[in-house]
């Protein structure tokens, strides 16, 4: 069994791949103080809950946007399980079927996306991340990392709007039944969820526009089912994308 990691700026996703299908996911808050010690104490307790999985790992493959957490995740793997996780970095790119034109430039999560996303589609397309940061990468007809757009992501934006201001309140992320806000919340979800489904299609269409192509567009990251509908060339959401990338990778790896 595959054991894939994902170590975001806000959260852990990590997940279990029997050679057919991922059957089991988790996602833990990033706190990027915490020790090997508690991170053992918490993947042994989820992946032990029902099934032991720790017994039944034989692959690890692991990507981090987060350098601090390397040396407590692999403390903690090494205590954990009996094999040695294959961390994704610069050094695996030349082995990957993607072109990366700054491979120490681009986070090891966009190259996950990028490998599932091109394995998907096979040809020009655009991955959208709804996480800490929003970003859109471009992938080539051959496999080309073309390049990647960054915005503060949604929760990131609305977090900075509100903390700092005295009379705006936090509010839930989702599409308001008006853009034109008739009260706090709404207004805030107008400026918020519809805005940035402007910002999205604005980037695509100027990909198109640059290319003299549409991108094949898929989604992922937790807001990605609240902006799909509203935008014009979100069409396919993938909550596993970044998993699903890491355990080709791992594959591709293994191969050579």
């Amino acid at each position: 069994m595959l054991l894939a990691i994902d170590i975001g700026n806000s959260n852990i996703v990590f997940g279990i791949h029997d050679s057919e299908k991922w059957v089991n996911e988790w996602r833990i808050l990033t706190v990027a103080d915490k020790t090997a010690d508690e991170y053992e104490v918490i993947f042994r307790s989820l992946l032990t809950n029902s099934i032991d999985y720790v017994e039944k790992v034989d692959r690890i493959v692991v990507s981090s946007v987060v350098p601090q957490l390397l040396r407590a995740f692999t403390e903690m793997m090494d205590s954990l399980f009996s094999v040695k996780p294959l961390i994704v970095g610069p050094e695996i790119y030349p082995m990957l079927p993607l072109k990366v034109l700054n491979p120490y430039e681009i986070g090891t999560d966009l190259i996950a996306n990028s490998m599932a996303a091109y394995k998907r589609f096979g040809s020009l397309c655009t991955v959208v991340d709804f996480g800490t940061a929003l970003t859109l990468t471009t992938i080539s007809d051959d496999g080309e990392i073309l390049g990647v757009s960054i915005a503060p992501g949604l929760k990131t934006a609305i977090k900075s709007l509100t903390g700092n201001t005295a009379q705006l309140p936090s509010v839930h992320l989702t599409p308001p039944p008006s853009v034109l806000g008739e009260n706090t919340v709404h207004a805030l979800q107008s400026g918020i969820v519809l805005g940035y489904s402007g910002l999205v299609d604005h980037l695509i269409d100027l990909t198109r526009n640059e290319l003299g192509k549409l991108p094949e567009v898929i989604a992922t990251g937790g807001l990605a089912n609240v902006l799909s509908p509203i935008s014009k060339y979100i069409r396919v959401v993938d909550q596993q994308l970044t998993l699903e990338g890491l355990r080709l990778i791992s594959e591709t790896i293994e191969l050579h």
